[in-house]
């Protein structure tokens, strides 16, 4: 990476992740490495915890290192049910491999139900941990889609992540 004047590396990288899974009879829901009570779960080669994924996403993005598909193929069966926290922690030494921290993390899971709150505090120390970073720089938080689409008609969840890194 080049600075505008094309000399020096940039100190600081931001990045941007999406994810979105269907729900789906049978599985356990998992969000932010939580094990949430509810009736159905996430569709997926892995856990499929949407918030872990778009923050993986953003991380490598950030880092200009590629997609979580290119790191974790869903046709690799050494992913299959994998926890995405696992994921998440190789994202964060592959980070580290390359010079970068991750300076805070910002997320949004749109979900209608089950209600988030009670979980946050716990997805948050999650994924401070997964990312060796103070929790007070992680921020989580939730939305409806006010009924409207698939969100709306409980038909899956979405999230998406925000990051900033620094070269070290």
């Amino acid at each position: 990476m080049r600075s505008l004047k094309g000399d020096k590396p940039f100190d600081y990288c931001t990045g941007i992740g999406y994810d979105v899974h269907p729900l789906v009879p049978g599985r356990k829901l998992v969000l932010g490495g939580v094990r949430i009570p509810y009736g159905r779960g996430l569709q997926g080669h892995s856990d499929a915890d949407v918030l872990l994924h778009a923050i993986a996403d953003a991380l490598l993005g950030a880092a200009g290192k590629g997609d979580i598909g290119e790191h974790f193929p869903d046709t690799d069966k050494k992913y299959k049910g994998i926890a995405s926290v696992v994921l998440l922690k190789h994202v964060q030494k592959l980070l580290e491999a390359s010079g970068f921290q991750v300076i805070n993390v910002d997320c949004v899971l749109l979900a209608e139900a089950p209600k988030i709150s009670p979980y946050k505090a716990k997805m948050r120390a999650n994924i401070a941990k997964a990312l060796d970073m103070d929790v007070r720089r992680v921020n989580v938080k939730a939305t409806t889609n006010e009924g409207l689409g698939f969100i709306g008609r409980k038909e899956g969840m979405a999230a998406y992540a925000t990051v900033m890194l620094h070269r070290v």
